[in-house]
């Protein structure tokens, strides 16, 4: 049975729901630890359900890859460890691409499930469902947002403090701005429900229209790469192959063609919902329900139907 360490994401003194998730597929596998790195994160650890192992530095305080690369390392070597897993985000590819070079370690991405010896992962455009495994000593596995429910652990919770030793390379690199603010609302990989706008909406200020339909379905706001390469909307929202993969109940694309950049971030939405002027968008193929017309007559009328209907 696999001796499991899971790197806990955290945001705004909350641990990430994926995160959560893949501790809790670990625990119905076999041994299992969480590790969270940060400034002032012990408390965050309390009432996970499972052992915790806190590195608590002030060095850690910027989400910075290198620094959490020495720590998993450290653990992985010092306790034995033969599994690391993440949950997907920005951050966790970047430490599990890093770990994996450090420990010469196999790395397998876009989980969907996992036994304890192998993993199983999405291919062909999402058409079948592979067995994926590893000729690794150590194992490496990146799960797709929303693969895994956060199902809450009913065991103890044991902290452990882990010393925090960084190698010189790892503090070479500093923080020293953020580019791009933050999106407002629930995390797009967090979301049941999607709102994503596309070059369709024709100018940025028109994303006021995805903005009030998500806030009324009570989702989150996301964008395709063209529209956050043009400055129109946050990279923190971007959907793609190039940005975010997520699988919420509901993805409702605004203006959006559907190119297969943008599919293989979203095509694991339970109901794709699509609203595009041109029949025959590449989206329509893929998409649950279509609707063939203009956008900004169409969302303020479908925003009115669905906040009366809330209320």
């Amino acid at each position: 049975m696999a001796k499991t360490l899971v790197f806990l994401e955290h945001h705004e003194g909350q641990i990430q729901k994926g995160s959560l998730g893949v501790l809790a597929k670990a625990a119905s596998v076999g041994e299992v630890a969480g590790v969270l790195a940060g400034s002032g994160v012990r408390g965050i650890a309390e009432g996970v359900g499972a052992t915790v192992w806190v590195a608590d530095d002030e060095r850690l305080a910027k989400p910075l890859p290198q620094p959490r690369v020495d720590v998993l390392a450290k653990l992985v070597r010092d306790e034995g460890y033969d599994t690391v897993l993440f949950g997907q985000s920005v951050l966790a590819a970047d430490v599990a691409a890093g770990l994996a070079a450090r420990l010469d370690a196999g790395l397998n991405w876009g989980l969907v499930d996992f036994d304890g010896i192998q993993g199983q992962a999405p291919a062909l455009q999402d058409t079948v469902v592979v067995d994926v495994g590893w000729t690794s000593p150590v194992r490496i596995g990146l799960f797709r947002a929303g693969a895994l429910d956060p199902i809450e652990l009913a065991g103890a919770t044991e902290v452990k403090d882990v010393a925090v030793e960084l190698e010189e390379f790892s503090t070479a690199a500093e923080m020293v701005e953020q580019a791009h603010a933050e999106q407002q609302g629930p995390s797009i990989e967090d979301a049941d429900v999607i709102v994503a706008g596309g070059r369709g909406l024709g100018e940025p200020e028109k994303f006021a229209l995805a903005e009030g339909l998500a806030q009324a379905l009570g989702g989150a706001v996301a964008a395709t790469r063209a529209v956050v390469d043009a400055g129109w909307y946050p990279y923190s929202a971007q959907v793609g192959q190039t940005g975010k993969t997520v699988s919420p109940k509901l993805y409702v694309a605004l203006g959006i063609s559907g190119a297969i950049q943008h599919k293989v971030g979203m095509q694991g939405s339970n109901v794709i919902v699509a609203i595009n002027k041109d029949p025959n968008a590449p989206i329509f193929e893929f998409s649950d329900l279509g609707v063939v017309g203009d956008l900004h007559d169409i969302v303020p009328k479908l925003t009115e139907l669905v906040r009366a209907r809330r209320s």
